[in-house]
């Protein structure tokens, strides 16, 4: 799990008075992380990523994130096995997920929505500036 505290903190000092939104990147691609990372801490997020699903699960077991971005494709716990955790969990079950993933099957979409995703982002059709303003959007609703 990696936390970037520089950006954190220079946010922080800029907006003392307004808690930060924390944003969670299940990622296995640490290039791919590294890009949203930045991105989003630029855009004033705390960001915190975890390279596979069931660091995910320990990780909101201790602490809500705001919202997760979620790879389908990951080691350990897949993202279908981690939405179907999400869901069954009521504690968990509110927080946004935004799929961001290679997977291009409309069965993958389908069962994405059945299972409450909020976003389903093809990584090949995206750029990271669209990539923030979907997690502005669904963090702003």
């Amino acid at each position: 799990m990696w936390l970037l505290s520089f950006g954190n903190i220079v946010s922080s000092i800029a907006n003392f008075n307004t808690p930060m939104k924390k944003v969670l990147i299940a990622e296995d691609d640490k290039f791919l992380a590294s890009a949203y990372q930045m991105k989003l801490c630029n855009s004033e997020y705390e960001v915190v990523i975890v390279a596979d699903g069931q660091e995910l699960l320990n990780y909101i077991s201790a602490q809500k994130p705001d919202l997760i971005m979620l790879d389908l494709i990951m080691p350990v716990k897949d993202g279908f096995e981690v939405l179907e955790e999400l869901r069954k969990n009521p504690k968990w079950r509110s927080v946004p997920v935004l799929v961001v993933t290679n997977r291009d099957e409309k069965a993958d979409m389908a069962r994405c929505k059945e299972l409450g995703v909020r976003e389903y982002i093809l990584k090949s059709r995206m750029s990271l500036d669209m990539l923030c303003s979907k997690v502005k959007a669904v963090l702003k609703s």
